[in-house]
């Protein structure tokens, strides 16, 4: 009897070690700083523009911070992937803002890939005068809509 009391007393002390587990109403936090760093990065170039002056292709010094800046992120994370969108104001043929459209995004591709990114994650496309970022007309409106945009197309 004595012995039966012995190991009542051990599984009840067993089973009270154990007990149940504490229900919490929060979720553990898992931080991925990997992905908050490629998050951000997509954020800051799909953020990034680059204007140019009427007629002209040429990347002025003032935009040197921001393309370098891209271009070490892209550096950085190699698997994203950037569309480099040439766009013009709605003067001119077609053609001609086309063309231009063209020569606007070759001017950041070769940027980039003279400052070490890998041409595989850029290409680039001439809108023309075909994808205005303010409509109408007059100076403010068309400085606003002879840019490079960059769309970030895989990551």
């Amino acid at each position: 009897m004595k012995r039966l009391a012995i190991i009542l007393t051990l599984v009840l002390a067993l089973g009270a070690s154990f007990g149940c587990a504490k229900k919490t109403t929060e979720e553990p936090v898992y931080e991925n700083t990997q992905n908050q760093e490629l998050t951000s990065a997509v954020q800051t170039i799909s953020d990034s523009r680059v204007y140019f002056a009427f007629n002209k292709y040429n990347i002025e010094s003032q935009y040197d911070a921001v393309l370098s800046r891209d271009a070490d992120l892209l550096k950085q994370f190699p698997d994203i992937r950037v569309r480099i969108e040439g766009n013009c104001d709605d003067r001119g043929t077609q053609e001609y803002n086309l063309a231009l459209g063209e020569r606007r995004a070759r001017a950041a591709y070769d940027y980039f890939v003279n400052h070490g990114v890998n041409p595989g994650q850029l290409e680039m496309i001439s809108y023309g005068k075909e994808n205005p970022a303010v409509l109408g007309t007059g100076e403010a409106v068309w400085a606003q809509n002879r840019r490079d945009d960059f769309r970030v197309i895989a990551q």
